[in-house]
């Protein structure tokens, strides 16, 4: 009797587990937090680096009259308004690499009149919460060389307010 209840115990855990590895949600909790409303340009910072050492930083835009948006959609579109403190909105895709480590977007952004860059084709999610996202973009490679130069571009954004 003990060995059959322990037998039926066994089973009954192998199907539970069958059952919720199959699983499948429609978006991840990462997804649901990105897509969640627009976020608002707050800094942006560039780091520049020689191997590990830290030099200049330079922030970006402290006087820029429009407000810089990025909207991440559930249907996996995107769109960012006045990019680079020019007034334009650009739209495209995103998605998240399979570790939901990296912002994969292929957004295409004017940094003047003859200029066009796509400043989120990888991107790595350094924090991400309910009000405050910090990406990073550049030369973010884990290994490099003592003595190379390194650019790493740092956006700061938090939740705008809904109205």
């Amino acid at each position: 009797m003990k060995r059959r209840n322990i037998l039926f115990l066994i089973i009954g855990l192998a199907v539970i587990s069958l059952y919720n590895s199959c699983k499948k949600d429609e978006l991840s909790t990462i997804d649901a937090l990105v897509s969640s409303g627009t976020w608002e340009l707050a800094s942006l910072q560039v780091f520049n680096y020689v191997g590990d050492t830290k030099g200049k930083t330079d922030t970006l835009y402290r006087d820029c009259d429009f407000k810089q948006l990025f909207k991440f959609n559930a249907d996996k579109t995107c769109t960012y308004s006045n990019y680079s403190c020019l007034e334009q909105t650009t739209t495209g895709k995103w998605s998240l690499s399979k570790d939901k480590l990296f912002l994969l977007s292929d957004i295409a952004c004017d940094t003047s009149e003859t200029e066009s860059i796509q400043p989120f084709t990888n991107t790595k999610i350094v924090t991400l919460g309910q009000y405050s996202m910090v990406l990073q973009t550049g030369d973010l490679q884990t290994n490099y060389p003592a003595n190379q130069r390194r650019r790493i571009v740092q956006y700061g954004f938090v939740k705008q307010r809904n109205k």
